[in-house]
């Protein structure tokens, strides 16, 4: 697969929220504005970036057996190292509103998955590309839902409030039912507009077998380490 290709599947083909349904809990908990959004899915990219290019460095040197608590580590140093930098540089309100979840990046199944399924069997350049695209896709999906729930709810897109006499906040919106209930129309549409792709092409759209929840090799990791 060309190196196009492998950046432009994680936006699209394969999104990672839109399409293999992965990290559902930063995507429903941090996704009640656009900023939000948009500084969790930075975050998540930036470790995706380094923890690739990392581990596709090193695969070599990891004995089979303790390979997944070796990723682990790496991916740890670099949700560390954003934590620490977004405490430091990072607006507080943003701080506060995503909280836990820089943290909780490092059991991520996005992350670790991207490890296991691909930066251990490919080389440093495919690796970074392929954590590019993903974070790119994971970054655009959480701040159009983001975006969707705030407009909904206040009027404003980016806390700039677009209709000025919205006085009343919508508040279904940005609380936890009404996101799954966002998601769930967002997921609609992806699938419509897979439909009708295929139908333009004459074929029949079949959700491909590798796009499963066990592509991320994660279900089989007890099986093989037995």
């Amino acid at each position: 697969m060309s190196l196009v290709k492998e950046f432009t599947k994680g936006i699209w083909k394969e999104n990672p929220v839109l399409v293999l349904l992965l990290g559902m809990c930063p995507t429903l908990a941090v996704t009640s504005s656009g900023k939000d959004g948009l500084g969790m899915g930075l975050a998540t990219m930036v470790v995706l970036i380094g923890s690739n290019f990392v581990i596709s460095l090193i695969k070599k040197l990891i004995p089979k057996k303790v390979r997944i608590p070796c990723y682990i580590v790496v991916i740890a140093t670099f949700v560390t190292i954003v934590n620490l930098l977004m405490l430091a540089y990072a607006p507080p309100a943003l701080n506060e509103a995503l909280g836990i979840f820089i943290p909780l990046i490092v059991v991520n199944c996005i992350v670790l998955g991207r490890a296991e399924a691909f930066a251990s069997k490919n080389g440093i350049t495919k690796s970074v590309v392929d954590a590019l695209g993903m974070g790119l896709g994971f970054t655009m999906a959480l701040v159009a839902l983001g975006l969707t729930r705030e407009f909904l709810a206040n009027g404003t897109l980016f806390t700039i409030q677009f209709i000025p006499g919205w006085t009343r906040s919508f508040m279904l919106t940005v609380s936890s039912p009404g996101a799954f209930i966002i998601l769930g129309f967002f997921l609609a549409g992806m699938n419509y507009l897979n439909l009708r792709n295929a139908k333009k092409k004459g074929k029949m759209f079949i959700i491909p077998k590798h796009l499963g929840c066990r592509q991320c090799n994660i279900c089989n990791i007890a099986h093989d380490e037995g």
